[in-house]
């Protein structure tokens, strides 16, 4: 295992001049060095296949930065950070240009963290390249992008891969959602409250929502999304990874090797969906034409590039069940999808109706207590419960009370922090914890793909349309009808 260190690094980015690189992680570098972070030593190695200098790089990117930092660009965090840039002419296919990367990192005694923002079929070459130059040794560290594969097969083909070259303690695999400050306090409010903590079983819990929602499309990424699909794209990763936080047993500690024992539990715990159960368990849907925030948009297949025939899903809902004693009886219904009428992450836990009714003569049902846990936008943690309506009279009245953990909401603001800005600051210390292990990974697929195969071989394997600017296909209500529930109405 990588020990924590606040060692100086040397952070070699594999596409620097890439997407991810200037959305994402050059504006979560200036943020921790604005924040004062980052090593005083600790260099940055822009690796690009382009003839260009360090002064050319650093001109070029100060107006990508500028466009998804959402802040103005103070002079001196700037210098300071372009201080720390190099760049490296690399094409990764040519295994000898690694050895002008190795002369830059000879340079110095810093740990080394190689970034790959490259697209999938190019990490093979940089796993090799790097071993023939012998720059895998530890304690240095790799870290990969989703998607890794798009099924178990191509998955368990890259980390074998890796895995040639690297230990897993010196692989980080991200998944940006763990790096949420939302997600994170999941586990503060499920291991650090006894009200909760008894009470997060099947005895008490009728059953869960998580609907993770969004209004943008497939942002002209069309050869990607169609390839991948909302399942892979979205629940593969980012709404397992939400599911098993809130259903994995306490860890032994905060380790990334107990957490994720415990995560992998839960994944293997699922029960299967196939072909013999996929209608009853699964809706997925394509988006049509409509109009959100007063703006017509275009469907599904009117988008730049698209194959007119494609069945490929921008929307899915499944009911998941667990085999295990805390949550056998208890569904966890899943749905995400792009175009839809709100952009909102949430998870809804409704507790169980109470048998009798003490009330019954004012009140004829009484409303079911919630959890509300926003995680995206505006977090917060809203407590949905009965209390007597105010008055003179002699009958109890009951109506519906929320209270608000508005405390938690302003700290949020004032101290948020970027996914990736936490993230690349664990990786740079060389920690684990908020990150996925090949297990994970691994364990996600097998019970995907058996999913994705009943899609394609059902009789009836075309998405539902549904306008763009709802909340999803018609099935998806259905899905919850059956069981006499409801989607939770969102707010």
């Amino acid at each position: 295992m990588i020990i924590e260190t606040n060692h100086a690094c040397d952070l070699v980015i594999f596409g620097a001049k890439g997407d991810l690189t200037k959305r994402k992680l050059l504006p979560a570098l200036y943020k921790l060095e604005k924040s004062k972070k980052i090593h005083k030593y600790t260099r940055i190695i822009a690796s690009g296949r382009a003839d260009w200098s360090t002064e050319d790089y650093i001109e070029k990117i100060k107006t990508e930065v500028k466009n998804f930092l959402n802040e103005e660009i103070n002079d001196l965090i700037w210098k300071n950070l372009s201080s720390r840039i190099f760049f490296c002419n690399i094409d990764v296919h040519e295994p000898l240009h690694f050895f002008r990367l190795k002369t830059i990192l000879k340079q110095k005694k810093n740990i080394i963290v190689y970034y790959c923002a490259v697209p999938p079929n190019t990490l093979n070459s940089i796993f090799i390249g790097l071993g023939n130059a012998h720059l895998n040794s530890v304690p240095s560290r790799i870290v990969l992008e989703k998607p890794l594969g798009v099924c178990l097969k191509t998955s368990k083909k890259i980390n074998d891969q890796i895995s040639k070259y690297f230990l897993e303690s010196q692989i980080f695999r991200i998944d940006h959602y763990l790096g949420k400050e939302s997600i994170l306090n999941l586990f503060a409010l499920r291991f650090s409250n006894t009200c909760l903590f008894y009470n997060w079983n099947n005895k008490t819990i009728d059953h869960i929502q998580i609907t993770v929602s969004e209004e943008v499309g497939i942002e002209d990424r069309w050869n990607y999304f169609n390839m991948m699909g909302q399942m892979k794209d979205m629940v593969q990763n980012h709404l397992l990874q939400i599911l098993t936080i809130l259903t994995m047993d306490q860890p032994k500690n905060i380790s990334s090797e107990s957490i994720q024992h415990e995560k992998v539990k839960i994944l293997r715990s699922l029960n299967p969906i196939n072909i013999h159960n996929i209608n009853k368990k699964t809706v997925r849907g394509q988006y049509c034409s409509g109009v959100i925030n007063e703006k017509k948009v275009p469907s599904y297949l009117e988008e730049n590039g698209a194959n007119k025939n494609s069945l490929t899903e921008t929307f899915v809902a499944i009911k998941v069940d667990l085999n295990n004693k805390q949550w056998s009886g208890v569904p966890f219904y899943l749905r995400t999808g792009k175009r839809l009428a709100h952009k909102y992450s949430e998870i809804v836990v409704f507790f169980k109706k109470k048998p009798t009714n003490l009330f019954k003569n004012l009140n004829s049902e009484l409303l079911q207590n919630k959890l509300i846990i926003r995680l995206e936008p505006n977090p917060n943690i809203i407590f949905d419960f009965s209390v007597k309506a105010p008055g003179l009279e002699q009958e109890y009245k009951i109506e519906n009370s929320q209270l608000k953990s508005s405390q938690f909401s302003k700290k949020y603001s004032k101290n948020s922090i970027d996914a990736y800005e936490r993230l690349l600051f664990e990786i740079m210390r060389g920690v684990q914890s908020l990150f996925v292990c090949r297990d994970e990974i691994e364990a996600a697929w097998k019970w995907i793909d058996p999913i994705i195969h009943a899609w394609k071989n059902s009789k009836n394997n075309a998405p539902q349309l549904y306008m763009s600017g709802t909340w999803g296909p018609k099935n998806s209500d259905l899905l919850l009808a059956h069981d006499g529930r409801v989607w939770y109405e969102f707010h």
